[in-house]
């Protein structure tokens, strides 16, 4: 007992929030696991509603449904959505699990990249061999798994599989040099990140590659003796989690097939193959000429002082289009997070000035949505 509780004084709780400053955040940080991606933005909303029902300032009827399955494909949340339509009907819904460009340059995020999950199993011999003894004989799947994944790129950084790119939206010359408007600081982006370059598909910027364009990456990979020292096998097996970002016209079930047949296709006959689809999604555009985006920019603009820039987002809300596609309800994405509040990473944090943003901002997204609604339906 006495151990247990030394390691949790050591290393902390990840899950209790701890409020720091930093360079970035001099006022305060929340950080905690989940602290931006969503628990924060979550409360954000509690915490809104809260303050209007206080004040009598609740100019329209709310629901809430909090869902805490979207990090693992919300298996469950489409069947739930189809048996209870009439419970969730609504004019327009207001997810905040998305960031702001900075917390002086406000923008409200108008799409969002699908995606396709899968992991991959490549089997060899029936038991781990002795390398020295097999070695050079019998294929090894690991290094088979290697060549096989780094073929699904080529010198250009463009993926690979045949059909991949065959639905891909074509973002116009026009669009993109808009897109590429907003604020981004290439240098500050590789300090950031201790990279010494960058890495992408040809042709296309970093704002491009992490918005409009569609992605392969390896999410892990594993296989073999893993432990301390040394242990000379060939390994049985070797296995990859891989995730593929799409873009608005491609569709994750038409891709991760598409995936399955070439991924089985280039494998030796030395070795056998299985690929076992996770979760996926599909894209989502939302427009900029809706009476809700028109209210959320409204709303930014109080609370921010200027006006957002609409901005698409390289990650992935499946709930999106499952909310058009069931309810007919489209969705605003008015998140108010950082790119560099390391989601899903070591020491996520969330930023006070922010959290405190959304708290003011949400309440003027309702007023101005019931005022603007109200003048259409007259």
């Amino acid at each position: 007992m006495m151990y247990s509780r030394l390691i949790h004084w050591i290393c902390g709780n990840p899950f209790e929030p701890v409020i720091k400053k930093t360079d970035l955040h001099p006022d305060g940080a929340i950080f905690a696991r989940g602290a931006c991606d969503d628990k924060g933005q979550m409360y954000m909303h509690v915490k809104a509603f809260e303050m209007m029902m206080k004040n009598d300032a609740l100019p329209c009827n709310v629901k809430f449904m909090i869902e805490g399955e979207e990090e693992v494909g919300s298996d469950n949340l489409g069947p739930f959505i189809e048996t209870n339509r009439e419970k969730l009907a609504a004019d327009v819904c207001l997810v905040s699990d998305t960031s702001i460009i900075a917390n002086d340059v406000p923008s409200i995020t108008v799409g969002l990249r699908g995606l396709s999950y899968v992991e991959v199993e490549v089997t060899g011999p029936n038991r781990d061999l002795h390398s020295g003894v097999y070695g050079g004989a019998v294929a090894n799947p690991v290094n088979i798994l290697s060549k096989m994944i780094a073929s699904l790129h080529d010198e250009n950084n463009h993926i690979t599989i045949p059909g991949f790119y065959d639905d891909v939206e074509l973002v116009t010359d026009a669009e993109r040099a808009e897109m590429n408007k907003a604020p981004f600081d290439l240098d500050y982006y590789k300090k950031d990140l201790e990279v010494n370059d960058i890495r992408g598909e040809k042709g296309y910027t970093t704002l491009e590659r992490t918005s409009i364009r569609p992605t392969l990456d390896v999410n892990g990979m594993w296989g073999g003796y893993t432990g301390e020292g040394a242990k000379t096998v060939l390994p049985s097996k070797a296995y990859a989690k891989i995730s593929m970002r799409l873009v608005p016209n491609q569709n994750d079930d038409k891709i991760t097939e598409l995936f399955t047949k070439h991924f089985e296709s280039i494998a030796p006959d030395s070795v056998q193959v299985k690929v076992t689809p996770h979760h996926g999604g599909l894209p989502a555009v939302t427009p900029t000429d809706s009476v809700e985006y028109k209210a959320a920019a409204k709303a930014m603009e109080q609370a921010f002082g200027k006006a957002p820039l609409p901005q698409r987002s390289g990650g992935s809300i499946p709930i999106v289009s499952l909310f058009e596609n069931i309810l007919g309800v489209k969705t605003v994405l008015m998140g108010f997070g950082l790119d560099s509040d390391s989601i899903h990473s070591p020491n996520e944090h969330y930023g006070l000035f922010n959290y405190y943003k959304g708290i003011e901002t949400i309440p003027y997204f309702y007023q101005y949505y019931a005022e603007m609604k109200g003048k259409n339906s007259k």
